[in-house]
């Protein structure tokens, strides 16, 4: 009997440790993943606050391109001929744009073909819009 009782006992001690060291695993990985969680939460703030900064002084800028030009050179930009408008917009540093009096509308897609370097947009003489 004092042998069963022995080998019960150790049976025991043998289950309390595995639980033991299954439990510290446990809490290991979960430390590992709340650390990863961490890092990344940390990551992605820095990420945001590193892309709203960039806006801000992106925005910043193109206000001050617009302050220091004016609305006369801003004018004179949106009238000119095509060559001396890209001639000026390339002077300034500025990559792309899209001057528009207001009054007409825009087809996009025919700007980017523009842009992408797939030729020139086709130009419409005459106005849209009914009767003006």
């Amino acid at each position: 009997a004092r042998v069963a009782e022995a080998a019960l006992d150790n049976a025991k001690l043998r289950a309390d440790a595995a639980e033991i060291e299954a439990a510290a695993a446990l809490n290991v990985q979960k430390r590992k993943q709340d650390q990863e969680l961490s890092f990344m939460k940390q990551q992605n703030e820095l990420t945001v606050s590193l892309a709203k900064e960039m806006a801000e002084i992106e925005s910043k800028q193109f206000v001050d391109v617009v302050g220091a030009l004016g609305p006369d050179t801003i004018k004179a930009i949106a009238c000119a001929e095509q060559d001396l408008k890209e001639k000026l917009i390339k002077g300034l540093g500025i990559k792309s744009t899209l001057i528009t009096d207001g009054n007409s509308p825009i087809n996009l897609f025919n700007t980017a073909q523009g842009l992408i370097g797939a030729g020139p947009p086709s130009r419409r003489t005459g106005r849209s819009g009914g009767g003006r």
